[in-house]
């Protein structure tokens, strides 16, 4: 009799999505699916945020991508859609604090509640660092850093509210070592990096999960053109480990993995994709 009412309970926890406890009876794969969950991409729609956002909908969550670019919205919603799952065409500047409250407003609107954020907007330029402009620095520390910060503080009130969330930022291997002619966007990486972590201790007790994705070299749009041919890129393989670039699919499943249930005791990690980049000493 008392087993039966246990076995009742647990399973009554294990659907309970609104305090996020679902995970006490999954199993195997089970932890690793994002059925009815509700995922945010800032910076969604290009590169490696497309990425995950595409593989969220294939791990059963409802996912709405945002950037700047209303086309890009678009193209991404109607790949959503083609995919079975519900979503927004909301555009977001992460320039723009009341860009990025409209976006949280609407989706809490349409789904009453967002259960994962990931922070994917960025840009960098290859400067030298004595002729960096300062205005073209603060922009680049505007928008990988500060615009992080400021997705998290407008998500991650709703997810305190709730009792649960998964916020994933997305730093870079450059947060680590430094990168030739990459100050600003370096010190934007380090400061997201540490952003991470000192969320994660500060949210620690409220059911929201603050962790980072740091990649190696993923030929993106944006990194493509200092990469692929060049001599920069012939130096990164080198010391890169497995001897290639990322394939964007790649980052996916560290993705997935941190917004899941799996993740259920992982807070204030940035975990790196980067083919052992990090890890490596002399490779040839």
């Amino acid at each position: 009799m008392f087993d039966d009412w246990l076995e009742r309970l647990f399973c009554a926890v294990r659907t309970s999505d609104r305090r996020g406890r679902r995970g006490y009876l999954l199993k195997g794969q089970e932890l690793f699916e994002l059925d009815g969950r509700v995922a945010v991409i800032v910076g969604g729609t290009t590169g490696l945020g497309r990425e995950i956002a595409l593989g969220f909908v294939e791990a059963g969550a409802a996912v709405v991508a945002s950037s700047r670019m209303k086309e890009h919205v678009d193209a991404v919603a109607a790949e959503i859609e083609a995919l079975g799952r519900r979503t927004l065409r909301v555009q977001c500047d992460v320039l723009d604090r009341p860009s990025i409250q409209r976006l949280h407003d609407a989706v809490i609107a349409a789904f009453d509640k967002v259960d994962i954020l990931v922070n994917a907007a960025g840009m960098a330029k290859k400067v030298p660092t004595l002729d960096e402009d300062e205005d073209e620095w603060l922009r680049i520390i505007d928008t990988n850093l500060t615009g992080t910060m400021r997705a998290c503080q407008i998500f991650g009130r709703s997810m305190v509210d709730a009792h649960y969330g998964r916020i994933i930022n997305v730093a870079s291997s450059t947060a680590f070592r430094g990168s030739y002619q990459l100050a600003a966007y370096g010190a934007s990486k380090s400061g997201v990096a540490s952003l991470t972590r000192t969320l994660a201790i500060e949210l620690a007790e409220s059911g929201v999960n603050v962790n980072a994705i740091a990649p190696g070299v993923f030929p993106t749009e944006m990194s493509a053109p200092m990469v692929k041919d060049t001599q920069r890129g012939e130096e990164l393989l080198i010391r890169t480990p497995m001897h290639r670039f990322g394939k964007p699919r790649e980052v996916v499943g560290p993705a997935i993995f941190l917004a899941s249930e799996a993740a259920g005791f992982v807070t204030g990690e940035v975990l790196s994709v980067d083919g052992g980049y990090l890890a490596s000493g002399v490779n040839v």
